[in-house]
């Protein structure tokens, strides 16, 4: 079983390495810039996507062949390459070095893996199949944009801003009861027709005791 244990790896302004420079990798390398980290791309011919985030400054780009070494300093590494002398490099010296590595399509070299995502602001829906059928995998997602659309960015931000704000009570259950309490109230149907204002003060109405 290859499912594993579900997970969000916080890479915010960490370096990423990824060693290859077609599709995958440049699509691998815009879901690791929309987390946060700062990428290093590592490939001898570089595609369109790749090259188009070079040349906006979003990445660092190593027009060469990957060697070993590459990944000093990384926080997780994928390899992207389809060659596998070069995919096996990677695994063994991420491996060597305790870092999280993901080759694509060789699940059994991964030590995580790479879910189908919808990402709305801090909202984020993923979807695995533990590497049986990345395309099932992807026709779910598709399902799912369609359910979260982009408004769920703001409502999300805003339940953020809360926690912050409100008084909240010590005791922890109580303080859970009322964010649960929030989760069901009209506050994010609210909130996802644009009335945030609205949302917030009924939010912050039921945390404080007075809905």
């Amino acid at each position: 079983m290859r499912t594993g244990y579900p997970a969000i790896l916080i890479i915010e302004g960490r370096l990423a390495v990824v060693v290859g420079g077609g599709g995958v990798a440049a699509r691998r390398t815009r879901n690791l810039l929309d987390a946060g980290a700062r990428v290093r791309v590592v490939a001898p011919e570089a595609g369109p996507g790749i090259r188009a985030m070079a040349s906006a400054g979003e990445i660092e780009l190593f027009e060469r062949r990957y060697r070993r070494g590459d990944l000093e300093g990384a926080a997780l590494a994928i390899a992207a390459t389809g060659d596998e002398e070069v995919d096996g490099g990677v695994h063994a010296e991420a491996t060597d070095r305790g870092i999280p590595v993901n080759v694509a399509d060789d699940p059994r070299r991964c030590t995580f893996l790479a879910p189908a995502t919808v990402r709305r602001g801090n909202l984020v829906v993923a979807v695995s199949t533990g590497g049986a059928s990345p395309a099932l995998a992807a026709r779910i997602r598709e399902r799912l944009e369609g359910e979260f659309g982009e408004e769920y960015g703001p409502v999300v931000e805003m339940l953020e801003g809360l926690r912050g704000a409100a008084r909240l009570p010590d005791d922890p259950e109580e303080r859970k009861r009322l964010w649960y309490r929030v989760a069901d109230s009209e506050v994010v149907a609210l909130g996802l027709q644009g009335r945030l204002d609205e949302a917030r003060r009924l939010a912050l109405g039921i945390l404080e005791g007075e809905r």
